[in-house]
């Protein structure tokens, strides 16, 4: 960015906070929220043919996959949180594929480096598990016939679409990345061929046409779930690897099943925060919740430095369990229980002093144990979707099977080399997730659909809006307006060790008192422009909701 553009901060406004981009939309019949408004488009047309808010949410993340493909895509994973209004009761749906069975520990051990698995390249894929999500959700929740749901994507495949700003940005990072031979991709022929032809990626609008995937989605339109996980996908999936020396194998895809999962709640000042438990990190989100009831963070004041740092020491404490603890539940016994309890709650939250920092952050003792789009949708009937779909990290492994459009996630990267680690590769094993959806009820009644996307930041910045709207009394599009601060450097559930009290972010929007007051702790603050998430949300009030989108991307709210 321009030095002269800095300095630069957002015109006023006649209500509402100051720093807010715009108000929420309502709609009284039904809302969406994506990364990207054609997306969000397209899930509000599914809306008013008469589909759920499932077939919303699928129809948008299919678009989002062509659209928005430097986070998701068929390749990837997906995890969901609903609002059911016929059982009344949130429900959850984990999507994310396992390990190639072919692959095994010895193998990964003598091809890591430094001692974790590289990031890019045969060693990170995972099977997909998006597309089998898709399914199990449409099977017991979609209205609208299955091929509907494809048939806008397939057309903006064929024709091609404008490019937005951040996606043309991030796809040429990635270009830079793949085509750098220290990262160690194993084939780059494909990635070229589909995004920087003319050795180039897109710019901001200028249009992009993906006939591959387009081909690819009709396969799945016509094929259903099968369509991806048997026949010609499988097929070609598999002679790929073969090709090229990995893995994962049409036996790995025809093996895939999602699972409906019981999620774990916890109560914060009267709002029920729902998570996903492992092996995804929703229950770090509950965790700093639980911690952070225990102080007056209203009375502390909106971004001051004592409401920052109590909120940023709950999260270093959090992270270290999410680190020891968070695995498949096939492979290792969890304490979830015990993790989201309140009495652990406040253990753990005695340790957090107001006038120093702890060092240094550790996991707490179990008794008797040893780069992603973020979507919502909600319908006339009160079903809410909270859906996150990923590739990962860096647009994912960087490799695509031949003539198929999509790129493979690198979600086995998470996976620890360490023996004795509830998180240790294994094949056939779910590797730890970073996506989660975000969820909450009032009184037994939906009342938020919400996320915040983006790897480590996803817990850090629900907790965020959380502590935004229920103690600071923001709107929700306020609530995502507002600055936000990141924290790295904790330990890592693949085995990468604690940077000592790690490294404070902080957007540039955050008041130069609070950044004086967190200096004064010995935290150092710095900035990371793009590191501080995408968040999407619907609040839902009597006979209407609200929707709200990030303004750090190209997202979009729509309602009716």
């Amino acid at each position: 960015m321009s030095e002269t553009f800095k300095s630069i901060r957002g015109g006023d406004r006649v209500a509402g906070a100051p720093f807010a981009s715009r108000s929420a939309v309502w709609g009284s019949h039904g809302a969406a929220a994506t990364a990207h408004p054609m997306a969000s488009l397209i899930a509000i047309d599914m809306l008013r043919a008469g589909g759920s808010a499932v077939d919303a949410a699928i129809a948008a993340n299919i678009a989002l996959g062509l659209v928005e493909p430097i986070a998701c895509g068929v390749g990837g994973d997906a995890f969901a949180l609903l609002w059911d209004p016929r059982a009344r009761e949130v429900v959850g749906l984990n999507g994310s594929g396992r390990s190639p069975r072919s692959l095994s520990l010895e193998t990964h051990r003598s091809r890591a480096r430094a001692g974790v698995i590289p990031t890019h390249g045969v060693l990170s894929v995972s099977t997909p598990g998006a597309v089998d999500a898709w399914w199990m959700l449409h099977q017991r929740y979609g209205r609208l016939k299955w091929a509907d749901l494809f048939a806008p994507s397939i057309a903006l495949a064929e024709a091609g679409t404008p490019v937005a700003q951040t996606v043309a940005h991030y796809l040429a990072t990635s270009h830079r990345a793949f085509t750098n031979p220290r990262l160690g991709v194993d084939e780059t022929d494909n990635f070229l061929k589909v995004w920087a032809p003319e050795g180039r990626t897109p710019a901001e609008g200028e249009l992009f046409a993906n006939p591959a995937l387009g081909r690819t989605f009709r396969l799945i339109a016509e094929g259903g779930r099968e369509g991806f996980y048997e026949g010609e996908i499988a097929e070609t999936l598999d002679r790929y690897f073969a090709r090229i020396g990995g893995w994962l194998s049409k036996a790995d895809l025809a093996a895939h099943r999602g699972e409906w999962v019981a999620p774990a709640h916890v109560d914060y000042r009267g709002a029920e925060v729902w998570g996903l438990p492992p092996n995804g990190q929703g229950l770090a989100t509950l965790q700093m919740l639980n911690m952070l009831e225990r102080f007056d963070l209203a009375g502390m004041g909106f971004l001051s430095a004592a409401s920052l740092h109590h909120q940023i020491e709950a999260k270093r404490l959090a992270f270290e369990d999410r680190a020891r603890y968070y695995a498949d539940p096939a492979f290792a016994e969890i304490p979830i229980e015990w993790l989201i309890s309140k009495d652990y709650a406040a253990e753990r939250a005695a340790l957090i002093q107001p006038d120093r920092i702890l060092t240094p952050a550790y996991p707490g003792e179990a008794p008797g144990q040893g780069d992603t789009t973020y979507l919502c949708a909600a319908d006339s009937d009160g079903m809410m979707v909270s859906l996150i779909q990923s590739n990962f990290q860096g647009m994912g492994s960087g490799l695509m099977p031949d003539g198929l459009g999509f790129m493979l996630q690198n979600r086995g990267r998470h996976f620890t080399l360490q023996d004795g680690h509830p998180n240790v590769y294994a094949p056939g094993k779910r590797p730890f997730h970073t996506i989660i959806p975000g969820f909450a009820t009032k009184g037994g009644e939906p009342w938020l659909a919400f996320g915040v996307m983006g790897g480590n930041m996803q817990p850090q910045g629900q907790t965020q809006i959380i502590t935004d709207l229920v103690d600071y009394g923001l709107g929700l599009q306020e609530a995502g307006d507002a600055p936000r601060w990141l924290h790295e450097g904790s330990t890592e559930p693949n085995g990468e060790a604690a940077q000592g009290n790690g490294e404070l972010f902080l957007e540039s929007g955050v008041p130069e008192a609070a950044r004086t007051g967190l200096a004064a702790l010995g935290w150092t603050p710095g900035h990371a422009p793009g590191a501080f998430g995408g968040y999407q949300a619907i609040e839902r009030l009597p006979g209407r909701y609200a929707a709200a989108s990030e303004m750090r991307k190209d997202g979009a709210a729509l309602a009716y």
